[in-house]
């Protein structure tokens, strides 16, 4: 009796279900994936449109203003874009602008990172919560009660401090006080520092809580005091951080406007002296003349407000430039 072989086959391993939302074995994307792409993709592009509108339409208005003028608009101290011939000029702007916030922030800084500091590594949990609640608080205080504040209260008790400054700095020039009701460009600087002065500190000690935990413990078990840990783990780590927060404050401090209308007696004329009345901001000087200004004084406040659009991109490049020079060092890689 022939006894047949018969070959049996191995059962075949069960493949997972397709989705219906794939395409393909590779490179698939569900619905919502492309979805979500393509609204991000959107966002991202109609952001840089408007910047490029309001580019075209500073520039714009920009060539028309600088066409009429008879005055270098760079180095001129004058400001009559409703003269016959118009004449105007943002040295005294451009150098109050600047001379104001580098005092904001020659303030701000320092105070800033030390109050993150003291909520993050040093206060307790009981007091670090409310000193930081209470500064958030600060951070969306208006701008108008900042300006109320500093011309009712700040102003008023600046005359001690400016007396001072004139008594053991006044030899410099720079500090050198002729009495006067003290609003000047310094009393801009102070008041911009305290408008600043939460968001840097917020940010900073966000920044500072998100050092990771073996980095302090590694060099506590080295021996290592409190400070020296915040010196090589915290700081290093935090160090982009802290020059992003910064730059937030400074992009505040150099378009801020009516804090700065209500504390400084304007006028187009570069003092050697902070502590003397006078000088301008570009973004006070656009807030102050714009209700009154004729279509030719309203192009060259436009004007003013190209530069100030440009030095702010400039200075959120320069910041984008020195955190990417940094990562290697933040300790965000570790």
């Amino acid at each position: 009796m022939d006894i047949s072989t018969q070959t049996t086959k191995a059962p075949q391993t069960p493949q997972p279900p397709v989705s219906r939302g794939k395409r393909g074995a590779r490179g698939a994307t569900r619905p919502g994936d492309r979805v979500f792409l393509g609204l991000s993709r959107g966002s991202g592009i109609l952001v840089l449109v408007i910047m490029a509108a309001i580019a075209a339409f500073l520039t714009y208005r920009t060539v028309l203003a600088l066409g009429e003028n008879e005055a270098n608009f760079f180095t001129s101290f004058d400001w009559n874009p409703s003269g016959s011939p118009p004449e105007f000029g943002i040295a005294v702007l451009a150098f109050g602008t600047i001379v104001s916030s580098v005092i904001a922030m020659a303030i701000a800084v320092p105070i800033a990172v030390g109050i993150a500091l003291f909520i993050t590594h040093y206060a307790p949990r009981k007091l670090g919560g409310p000193i930081a609640y209470v500064i958030d608080l600060l951070a969306a205080v208006p701008s108008i009660v900042y300006g109320l504040w500093g011309a009712l209260v700040l102003v008023p008790h600046l005359d001690g401090l400016y007396g001072w400054l004139d008594d053991y700095l006044g030899w410099t020039g720079i500090f050198e006080w002729h009495g006067g009701a003290p609003r000047s460009l310094f009393t801009v600087g102070i008041l911009l520092a305290i408008m600043i002065l939460p968001i840097i500190t917020n940010v900073s000690r966000e920044v500072f809580r998100q050092v990771p935990q073996t980095h302090e413990e590694a060099a506590l078990a080295l021996g290592a005091t409190r400070w020296e840990v915040i010196r090589m783990s915290v700081l290093p780590f935090g160090r982009s951080g802290v020059i992003s927060a910064s730059m937030l404050g400074l992009g505040r401090a150099l378009g801020e406007t009516m804090a700065v209308a209500m504390v400084l007696s304007p006028s187009f004329d570069i003092n050697a002296s902070l502590l003397d009345p006078g000088g301008g901001t570009f973004a006070q000087n656009i807030a102050s003349k714009f209700n009154e200004a004729t279509v030719m004084g309203r192009d060259a406040l436009i004007a003013s407000g190209l530069v100030l659009f440009v030095i702010t991109l400039l200075v959120n490049g320069a910041a984008r430039m020195i955190i990417a020079r940094r990562k290697e060092y933040s300790g965000a890689n570790a």
